[in-house]
């Protein structure tokens, strides 16, 4: 079938899910000398999301984003472009701002006082006149990074000689090019520290198949089953699946039509008794339900989405760390980032972006109904954290298990996965990373 025919946005590139069979070995999740190696050969190749771009309105705006050892520091200029610098003071080695974002005229050192400009340039310095090599303002700068701009997120990298971003993501602009992401909203922001390695979350959405197990709440709602799910992955090493919304194929008849897929029908004014024993077709009259009377109810972006995007779960996972899910009420963002020192911690970071709708103050979010405006940072252990909807804490569930895998992982029973073939997308991110380390990429 034809890319352009398709009732969801994809890309001539898309392939079928394929995997070498290099082995998923244990000490990959909890090996110092391992975490080395990425940090080497991939962690300083990539593009990493430094924050949105809502949160640097005026020229001396900036962000914090720390990543292991390192403080990178992203600034809106006076002429409107944003750049990334290290957040570095290069006189002794001080870091020039400890605030997590702000806004400022000008970097000064809390140690000795000097003055970089938002360009990143040395402008003043206490006793100019007493350097050996000169007055060093105007010859001194920040050490500058690549940054770049999309969908509203800013980015940076540590590579001076990075591949241009849209080319690094490719083809997730594609695939997401239907949402006006720079109009939406982070209405979540919120922080986890996990007593696991960085890559359980991209192990874990590159996959539905734990969703039975661990998910039974969704499955009134989404099918799981891998005979109605669309799995795609791509030659820059991103992956996509599409979940429908629709009760699982898993479920009977006589059992396919539960409350909660009852109070989604119901919502879009399409009776429920209507479709019992055949719930699944449902979700076309609900496609057309949303076609027809979502604009009026103030959500005119569905005029811009196609069919499947007016219903169904696109999970799209950017190597390495970084997985978006786009429904039709907003775009989830999750990002995994390793620990400075410890393989077996992480931070787990979720976001949630929400488009305007007219007449809507408020958005329906994990954490219950949530103030359409900009959110403020929350941190703190997952344990401290808890989901506020009918859906269930879908999060706690995932981070609990991986916590409980990370422990597993170090067992010298483990050698390998033995995975299914749904979960093909599992081995091939792990085949990229693999490329990364060992210089294919």
């Amino acid at each position: 079938m034809d890319a352009k025919a398709k009732p969801y946005p994809t890309h001539p590139a898309a392939q079928e899910p394929a995997a070498r069979g290099d082995a998923i070995s244990g000490d990959r999740y909890w090996c110092k000398h391992f975490a080395d190696r990425e940090w080497r050969h991939m962690w300083t190749r990539i593009w990493h999301v430094g924050g949105r771009e809502s949160q640097l309105p005026e020229p001396g705006d900036f962000i914090v984003h720390n990543f292991r050892h390192e403080s990178v520091l992203m600034v809106r200029q006076k002429d409107g472009s944003i750049k990334a610098f290290f957040n570095v003071c290069m006189h002794r080695g001080n870091q020039l701002v400890s605030a997590e974002e702000g806004g400022l005229d000008r970097f000064t050192c809390p140690d000795h006082g000097w003055q970089w400009a938002l360009d990143g340039e040395l402008t003043w310095v206490q006793d100019p006149e007493n350097f050996p090599q000169g007055n060093p303002c105007g010859k001194l700068r920040l050490k500058e990074l690549p940054c770049d701009t999309w969908g509203g997120f800013v980015f940076w990298s540590f590579d001076p000689e990075a591949k241009p971003l849209l080319e690094y993501l490719d083809p997730i602009p594609t695939l997401l090019g239907n949402r006006d992401l720079e109009s939406h909203v982070r209405v979540v922001w919120c922080t986890l520290r996990v007593n696991t390695n960085w890559k359980f979350a991209s192990d874990n959405f590159n996959e539905a198949y734990h969703i039975p197990a661990v998910h039974p709440q969704f499955m009134p709602m989404i099918d799981d089953h891998y005979s109605t799910t669309v799995f795609e992955m791509y030659p820059s090493g991103h992956n996509r699946m599409i979940e429908k919304l629709q009760p699982s194929s898993r479920l009977s008849p006589e059992e396919d039509m539960q409350p909660l897929w009852e109070e989604v029908l119901k919502a879009w004014d399409i009776n429920p008794d209507d479709y019992r024993g055949r719930a699944q077709e449902a979700r076309l009259a609900l496609q057309k339900a949303r076609r027809e009377t979502g604009p009026e109810r103030g959500m005119r972006y569905f005029d811009n989405l196609l069919d499947d995007e007016l219903t169904d779960q696109m999970h799209h996972t950017v190597f390495p760390n970084l997985t978006l899910t786009g429904t039709p009420e907003g775009l989830h963002v999750f990002r995994t980032e390793p620990d400075a020192d410890d393989p077996n911690w992480s931070t787990f970071d979720y976001w949630y972006l929400a488009p305007p709708i007219e007449g809507n103050p408020e958005v329906a979010t994990l954490f219950g109904m949530r103030p359409f405006a900009e959110a403020a940072h929350e941190s703190g252990s997952y344990t401290d954290y808890e989901a506020s909807i009918d859906q269930g804490d879908f999060l706690t569930q995932d981070l609990s298990l991986a916590e409980t895998q990370q422990r597993g992982l170090r067992s010298m029973a483990f050698q390998d996965c033995y995975l299914s073939g749904q979960e093909t997308r599992v081995r091939r991110f792990h085949e990229v990373l693999n490329d990364y380390l060992e210089g294919r990429r």
